[in-house]
């Protein structure tokens, strides 16, 4: 038992240190924050498809994240959130849904969170002119940039090797 907690904690540790270094590559690139968000790092959302340890993976990386970038305090935690809300519904979808079909509602929930989220983050947060059909336009964009297509190609690439990447038996 002791060795799948370890191996939980330390999946969870590996994809919250990439969200981390996807985020701050955007940031450079002026892509991670503000009305157009196109964060690499958001492709990682779909990550709960194969591993429940995405989930306090990617809401530890998007929180460290949100610091490291300079956001505001209401922003460090409700776009943290966003994000894990955005975890929790995509894990909940790889556990009802069959596999095939899984795999491409998978971004459907961190898009839906962050399109929610965000926009109110940018109006009431950071008082960025605009309207919240505006902004909820520009981070739905970018999220479907960053989750769907990104995290389609994602989930493309790790599908043949997710049963070892992501196996909670060190055995294998």
């Amino acid at each position: 038992m002791r060795n799948k907690n370890v191996i939980f904690i330390t999946h969870a540790a590996a994809i919250g240190a990439l969200y981390v270094v996807l985020t701050l590559l955007a940031n450079a690139m002026g892509l991670a924050n503000y009305a157009v968000q196109i964060r690499f790092s958001e492709a990682l959302t779909v990550l709960p498809l194969f591993t429940p340890a995405a989930i306090p993976g990617l809401f530890a990386g998007c929180i460290l994240s949100n610091i490291l970038t300079g956001c505001l305090m209401p922003d460090v935690i409700f776009g943290s959130i966003a994000t894990l809300i955005g975890a929790i519904g995509t894990y909940v979808i790889s556990r009802k849904a069959k596999r095939n079909i899984a795999r491409w509602l998978a971004p459907i929930p961190p898009i839906i969170a962050n399109m929610l989220i965000v926009p109110q983050i940018l109006i009431r947060v950071y008082h960025i002119p605009g309207t919240l059909l505006f902004f909820t336009a520009t981070v739905g964009l970018g999220e479907v940039i960053s989750c769907f297509i990104l995290g389609e190609l994602l989930i493309y690439a790790l599908s043949p090797i997710a049963s070892k990447l992501f196996s909670m038996d060190q055995n294998s």
